[in-house]
């Protein structure tokens, strides 16, 4: 029979209970608690995707999916070898949960119910015997010897052999400072996954209208991202938008989210190619309204926006339009410029870039290089991704790792 091992998880979020359910299904003999200093379980996971919680994403290849993680990437080749997008689809499926793969590769539950996937989780919990205890935050852990004192905020001190620490991100350095005390560097924490605000912005009045693919890059840098764009009452929102806050986080942090950004909304064109399509254009539709008749695929609405503040009156009929007028058009087609002060969270999808170093972490165990017996998994670490799946990904991975590690398997 193995030895028991009282093991803590710190977090009651999506990698926490995956490292939980794992280390108990594995090793029944084991006894696991896990402390979520809120009152709410896996709060997280019933919020994401508007209600439906996006799982995973359909990324097989694992080449192509550590590409969705602007920090872990190479910490992450080693994980998902172990642990992979198909490994999370099966432990689900087996589990009664039936999953879906929409159009843009994101795998949802059929039921369209974040509930869904909370309530398997806290089934299996309960059904290997794990303790899950709500309103227990930790103040401090306190190595000794083989073993580790878990002080909770309420002053009650508890002794474990083993801990996973699953506590998610937070911007504040502040909240680190437990987890520093055990001996680990804590990569600087800053926003990730936010949408641009815009005040004053020249597209007022449009919000809702997005386009499929549009180019976004940020002035003064080579930094740029391309993908379906939405412009909003704020300013800028989509995913061209969240993958380049994600991976100019830092970047940004440092501007103090003042900075400068280029929109290309034509990116299928060169520049030459779409002065070719304008005066084609104007030969053959000299009769057109020039504010109705577009000669590129944009929204109506957008396309009247852009003539206009280029001085194109609604009576401009394309025969009348001058060079100079397509020259101003195209600018503004493909390097439309915007002043960006400020951020606004997307949605549920916040994020930290930042967290505890993945080079004090084993990728083959989750346990710490600088503390034996202290795990890790999750976005407590520094790794995160873009919207679509990627995070919870990692959570799943990261703490079945964990969890199986602890299990002596």
């Amino acid at each position: 029979m193995s030895k028991k091992t009282r093991v803590a998880v710190i977090g009651g979020g999506a990698a926490g209970f995956f490292g939980a359910v794992t280390c108990a299904h594995l090793n029944p003999y084991h006894e696991i608690s896990i402390f979520e200093k809120s009152n709410k379980l896996l709060s997280k996971v019933l919020v994401s995707g508007g209600g439906r919680c996006n799982v995973t994403n359909a990324c097989f290849d694992n080449k192509q999916l550590v590409k969705n993680y602007p920090r872990g990437e190479k910490f992450l080749r080693k994980v998902f070898a172990t642990f992979s997008v198909k490994d999370t689809v099966n432990w689900f499926e087996n589990r009664n949960v039936a999953l879906k793969t929409e159009p843009d590769n994101r795998i949802f539950p059929k039921s369209d119910s974040s509930a869904t996937i909370t309530d398997c989780l806290i089934s299996e919990a309960r059904v290997n015997g794990v303790k899950i205890y709500t309103g227990f935050g930790v103040s401090a852990i306190k190595p000794h010897g083989d073993e580790f004192q878990l002080v909770l905020r309420g002053g009650e001190q508890l002794v474990f052999d083993k801990i996973v620490i699953s506590t998610g991100g937070n911007p504040n350095p502040a909240s680190w400072h437990w987890i520093k005390e055990l001996g680990h560097n804590i990569k600087h924490p800053v926003p990730s996954l936010f949408t641009f605000n815009i005040p004053n912005s020249r597209l007022n009045g449009l919000q809702g209208i997005s386009v499929p693919e549009a180019k976004v890059k940020i002035d003064g840098t080579q930094m740029h991202a391309t993908g379906p764009l939405l412009i909003t009452h704020w300013g800028f929102s989509g995913p061209a938008v969240l993958k380049l806050s994600a991976f100019a986080a830092r970047t940004l942090s440092d501007k103090n989210y003042d900075f400068y950004i280029s929109i290309n909304w034509t990116p299928s064109y060169s520049e030459e190619e779409l002065r070719t399509l304008f005066i084609d254009f104007r030969e053959k539709h000299p009769k057109k309204q020039v504010y109705l008749h577009s000669p590129v695929n944009l929204p109506r609405r957008l396309w009247e926006r852009i003539t206009s503040i280029n001085g194109i009156g609604p009576d401009l009929k394309w025969g009348d339009i001058n060079n100079k007028s397509i020259n101003k058009t195209i600018e503004e087609l493909l390097r439309g410029r915007f002043h960006v002060k400020g951020k606004t969270t997307f949605k549920e999808e916040f994020v930290t870039c930042g967290g505890v170093d993945l080079n004090e972490i084993n990728p083959n165990t989750m346990e710490s290089l600088k503390c034996p017996g202290i795990y890790f998994a999750g976005e407590v670490m520094d790794i995160d991704g873009i919207t679509g799946g990627f995070n919870f990904q990692a959570a799943w991975s990261t703490g079945y790792i964990a969890g199986k590690s602890i299990a002596g398997i």
